[in-house]
């Protein structure tokens, strides 16, 4: 009898025990970081900064944009900063095709293999090649002429990233080899006005405040740019070299699908949106 009212008492202890543990608060309860591996400015940082006002307002908690930049296309210091957090939705990345499809080939150990998921694609953009206003070439055709006898500098955002793989494929193509190139965190006006390269490739969005000042030879699109009627795309020039660029939103896999959801909601929300458009 003693026996029989012991374990009664202690499957009604832990049966209270069991009561009494915390609920798991729903996502989310705190603060949630959008990573952008890039200096702020370019496309992808402003439409993420959009992303993360869109869903402080949708549910109630602190959401910025966390800029991380360095590596020049590698290692992609914010890339790793979201592959090392916890697969909870409060660190997201916002990624150029680079990060998750270069990344783990270029031998970094926290991208290879690929840790994240997409919660979606939410932009394509385009990347110009551009040259001084007092370039002795107007073209991509003059370019290729005048690099069979003189060095011509290429600045990009790293050797291993797609536009820098289309740029120097492109100069292949049309029989021309760039004298030197170099990567920058960021290759914008300055890049260029210091005379630290010849030609550059870039988001429109920091080269469109000296565009005037600049020559547009070509477009990685797969459309020719609104800005830049007359520059032709890649594709025009090499069709092998038809290559659309996107950024995305990506999380640790393993992050539950219902918060993905909630993520993807807000970034819906905007991209629909006509200050986005």
């Amino acid at each position: 009898m003693k026996t029989s009212i012991l374990r009664s008492a202690a499957i009604a202890s832990i049966a209270i025990a069991g009561f009494a543990q915390p609920a798991f608060a729903e996502y989310p309860d705190k603060p949630v970081s959008f990573v952008v591996p890039w200096p702020p400015g370019g496309e992808e940082d402003v439409l993420t900064r959009m992303i993360a006002d869109e869903f402080q307002e949708m549910y109630g908690v602190p959401a910025a944009v966390v800029n991380k930049p360095g590596g020049g296309g590698g290692p992609f210091p914010g890339a790793i900063d979201v592959a090392n957090a916890p697969a909870d939705g409060y660190t997201v990345g916002s990624f150029v095709i680079g990060v998750p499809v270069v990344g783990p080939g270029l031998g970094i150990p926290e991208l290879d293999p690929d840790p994240f998921v997409p919660v979606g694609i939410f932009m394509t953009y385009p990347f110009l090649i551009v040259a001084g206003k007092d370039a002795p070439y107007n073209t991509m055709e003059e370019l290729a002429a005048y690099a069979q006898d003189n060095d011509v500098s290429l600045g990009h955002f790293g050797a291993g990233l797609v536009p820098t793989h289309v740029t120097l494929g492109l100069a292949e193509a049309m029989g021309f080899s760039f004298g030197s190139d170099a990567a920058f965190d960021n290759v914008d006006c300055n890049t260029l006005a210091s005379g630290d390269v010849d030609v550059a490739n870039s988001v429109a969005s920091l080269v469109t405040p000296c565009l005037s000042e600049l020559k547009v030879l070509a477009s990685v699109t797969n459309e020719r740019v609104f800005l830049t009627p007359d520059a032709p795309t890649v594709a025009e020039l090499e069709p092998s070299l038809d290559i659309v660029l996107w950024n995305g939103l990506f999380v640790r896999e393993g992050t539950p699908d219902d918060v993905i959801a909630k993520i993807e909601a807000a970034a819906t929300k905007v991209m629909q949106s006509d200050e986005a458009k």
